[in-house]
């Protein structure tokens, strides 16, 4: 099967921590996708879209904690979005659960566009001022946000 969104370098905002928790996201979506394909049943899908929400909130916060510790301009602006983004996704949850609403080709695609959009306009906004700001490009270990992730998961 083809997998339905590749990490490609287009998509790296130049920080290997950032880029490594983005994997992530990318990851879940294909997973998501490929249960989906795989037949194998909405309560499968809905734990994925659960661990997909639990990991943007976390995703969002390492985000947010380097913009009030960079002092980053766009802050406010960023935070908002991220908001908006997570009610969207709580709202899908919820309609999924309810059996209001289908999961299928609508959900995926609006996680794509989410993710590649987010990515290529918003988070591209902060990855200059990170790095002019001192944040290291590249990781000396593993990402710690894939450590915490991999305990959280079991």
């Amino acid at each position: 099967m083809k997998t339905f969104i590749t990490w490609t370098e287009e998509l790296s905002v130049g920080i290997e921590e950032i880029d490594e928790q983005h994997k992530i996201l990318i990851g879940l979506i294909n997973r998501m996708h490929d249960a989906i394909h795989q037949r194998h049943g909405s309560d499968a899908v809905e734990g994925i879209l659960a661990e997909l929400t639990e990991y943007t909130r976390i995703h969002f916060a390492v985000e947010e904690s380097l913009m009030r510790i960079l002092h980053f301009p766009g802050y406010e602006e960023h935070h908002d979005l991220h908001e908006e983004l997570i009610q969207q996704i709580v709202d899908l949850q919820k309609k999924i659960t309810s059996g209001k609403h289908a999961i299928g080709f609508e959900l995926m695609h609006f996680l794509k566009v989410w993710l590649a959009k987010h990515i290529m306009e918003e988070d591209m906004q902060y990855s200059g001022f990170f790095l002019a700001a001192g944040a290291q490009p590249m990781l000396g270990k593993k990402s710690w946000a894939k450590r915490l992730w991999s305990n959280i998961r079991g």
